[in-house]
């Protein structure tokens, strides 16, 4: 498939690992100029600065840090044509929602909703003036699947998912395509790293953490988790032209596990 995105200018939020990092790659192995932002540097991100990604440490989470990064974009690439927004996070109860307090769901709403408005907001006006362009957002399968030891992240995931379906109304017309990615469980440190979800639950469960990893899928059609290379794959397809005319949709990469039509 020729997706043509050779020369074009990236901006990917929360690229230091998982997704985010196999996003940037991708974007590369493409041709693109990416411009890479991170609360925290890491050995794999740093190597791809040899490959010409250009990297801004911040708090991707407040205004100042994503428009850094945007005009990092800007002063190198002399535009924007593509943002991707993935920074994420989340934080599993295990007692229930009585013990989710005030600092949890604002934690929530500015790791997995505002920081994409935010870097939106930024990147914005250079995506309307280097039209056709595409914001591409990793969003969520708990955004139809909402879960009550994930509540607050469920939540703001479906505001996401809101947010980005209203923008593509508002921004089409222009030529700014808006889009959405909903993973299931992604092999990454979110899941399966010290803290993770899996040694979350497996601990208030009293089991391995790799029990509650082959829980986590039992029962899914593909029964495995999905790779982040897997989700670049579609970001870069709904990143191109191939894609032109898709707007306002979410792509789900979850092995079957959204059983509904």
């Amino acid at each position: 498939m020729k997706l043509d995105l050779a020369g074009r200018r990236a901006v990917v939020t929360g690229a230091s690992k998982g997704i985010g990092l196999a996003v940037v790659r991708a974007l590369v192995d493409e041709g693109m100029h990416v411009a890479a932002g991170a609360r925290s540097p890491s050995a794999e991100l740093s190597e791809l600065a040899e490959r010409g990604v250009v990297t801004a440490l911040g708090d991707l989470t407040t205004t100042a840090g994503c428009q850094a990064l945007v005009d990092l974009a800007v002063d190198r690439f002399g535009g924007v044509d593509l943002l991707v927004n993935n920074v994420g996070g989340v934080r599993p109860h295990t007692t229930g929602f009585l013990d989710v307090s005030d600092a949890d769901w604002e934690w929530a709403l500015q790791v997995n909703l505002l920081s994409a408005v935010r870097a939106t907001r930024a990147a914005l006006p250079h995506l309307l003036e280097a039209a056709p362009s595409a914001i591409v957002t990793i969003c969520s399968v708990n955004a139809t699947l909402p879960d009550p030891g994930v509540i607050e992240y469920s939540a703001a995931k479906a505001a996401l998912r809101s947010f980005s379906k209203s923008l593509s109304k508002e921004v089409g017309p222009s030529g700014v395509r808006v889009n959405t990615v909903s993973p299931g469980p992604v092999e990454t440190a979110l899941w399966l790293g010290p803290g993770g979800v899996a040694e979350t639950l497996g601990q208030a469960q009293g089991v391995d953490p790799d029990a509650v990893r082959e829980a986590a899928v039992a029962g899914t059609p593909t029964g495995r988790f999905t790779r982040p290379d897997e989700v670049a794959q579609v970001v870069l397809l709904l990143a191109s032209g191939t894609a032109g005319n898709v707007t306002g949709t979410d792509v789900l990469i979850d092995g079957g596990m959204v059983a509904t039509v």
